[in-house]
């Protein structure tokens, strides 16, 4: 850790996917007052993510791999998309947000099990002339 993230109290990462974005803070639990370990749009993730325990795995694995899922507590702001497009976004904010923390430790192991990259798959944009991105009105020969 440099002097400078000492200096401040949290450290943050931006994660996108699809049509959501997660601007995320990892919070020392030293500084937290709650007991809460992952806070999405200031609601516990587990009201937010219905009790679907396949999007707090998700989220908590960057963690996990690098074995700090005790140290920190995630605060995320999630707005756009459904809840995997905001879960998978979350989960690469804090994955950059370690990098943050120590890079030539934790980078190589988020880079290996692939938690750094960023999944550009995005919705086509329509085309004129078409219904959709790619449908077209129905053919008549006569």
């Amino acid at each position: 850790m440099t002097s400078k993230d000492q200096n401040t109290p949290h450290i943050y990462g931006i994660g996108k996917k699809k049509e959501s974005t997660a601007i995320v803070y990892l919070v020392p639990f030293s500084d937290s007052t709650s007991q809460t370990t992952c806070e999405v749009n200031g609601r516990k993730a587990e009201q937010y993510f219905q009790q679907n325990f396949t999007y707090l795995k998700q989220i908590s694995l960057p963690l996990k791999t690098v074995k700090l899922e005790k140290k920190y507590k995630i605060i995320a702001n999630v707005k756009g998309g459904g809840l995997t497009g905001q879960a998978d976004s979350i989960r690469l904010g804090i994955a950059r947000a370690l990098c943050k923390v120590d890079k030539l430790n934790f980078r190589p192991t988020l880079k290996f099990e692939g938690f750094l990259t960023r999944d550009a798959r995005i919705k086509e944009r329509r085309k004129y002339g078409l219904k959709k991105a790619r449908k077209a009105s129905q053919y008549s020969k006569r």
